[in-house]
């Protein structure tokens, strides 16, 4: 769709999209980012402010707290997040490593909680933010349990590169996928960034999955043979938990 045919709604969105998490932009790199005019972006910069969903800090903007308190509000994370960071937090405590906790939207893993390890591992993941499902290993761990139809569309597409070591051949994540479900683990290794390797397992509600737990580690220490029982006993258990939760 060209973007002056888009609703103030759309244009709006895009606006918020544009932000990535914790870092604010000027007028000017709004404008690029959205591909709508600066006049127009001006003003829905200005609308938006005015909501508290932008703030804005000299010449520069960036999301507003009460984006942040409507974020709060979605009952799926806020139960995830306060069922999961127990075993979240007992994984940390085991690796001293950074730990995600992710959903399926979509093509893409969204990060609902993210625990930052004590290494200087540089990565891409950000509390609601998104990276493709075919890159990551929370992603990975998701996609395995999709039906088909779903694991036949993403595998259809064009994958994103973000380092060298991306999967861009469909038949190679085919068979990574096939891999998961025998095995219940996820292994990415330098796809999302250079340096990090990553295990996940999805939380099983009902035989489906409605998360994914990850460790992520530098590339010299990771070890999928020691970092795998701990990882699956914290999504069996917290799937355990969940299950219990909605049969209330």
């Amino acid at each position: 769709m060209k973007r002056d045919a888009l609703s103030v709604l759309q244009r709006s969105a895009l606006i918020l999209e544009a932000f990535p998490g914790g870092c604010a932009l000027t007028l000017a790199e709004v404008s690029t980012r959205t591909g709508l005019p600066r006049s127009t972006t001006h003003r829905l910069l200005v609308d938006l402010a005015e909501l508290g969903w932008i703030m804005r800090i000299g010449k520069t903007f960036e999301l507003g707290m009460s984006l942040f308190e409507l974020g709060e509000r979605v009952g799926l994370k806020h139960r995830l997040r306060t069922a999961a960071l127990p075993f979240m937090q007992d994984l940390f405590a085991v690796t001293e490593q950074t730990v995600h906790l992710a959903v399926r939207d979509g093509h893409d893993a969204v990060y609902v909680e993210k625990i930052h390890g004590h290494s200087s591992l540089p990565l891409p993941s950000q509390i609601g933010g998104r990276l493709p499902l075919t890159c990551t290993a929370v992603g990975k761990a998701l996609l395995a349990s999709e039906d088909s139809a779903v694991q036949n569309e993403i595998l259809a597409r064009p994958f994103r590169r973000f380092t060298p070591q991306s999967i861009t051949d469909p038949r190679i994540l085919s068979k990574q996928l096939d891999s998961i479900r025998r095995t219940g683990v996820a292994i990415e290794r330098e796809e999302a960034a250079i340096g990090g390797c990553c295990l996940a397992a999805p939380v099983l509600v009902s035989k489906k999955a409605i998360a994914a737990i990850s460790v992520s580690v530098p590339k010299a220490s990771f070890s999928p043979e020691l970092l795998a029982p701990a990882v699956r006993t914290a999504t069996l258990a917290l799937g355990r938990l969940l299950a219990r939760v909605s049969a209330e």
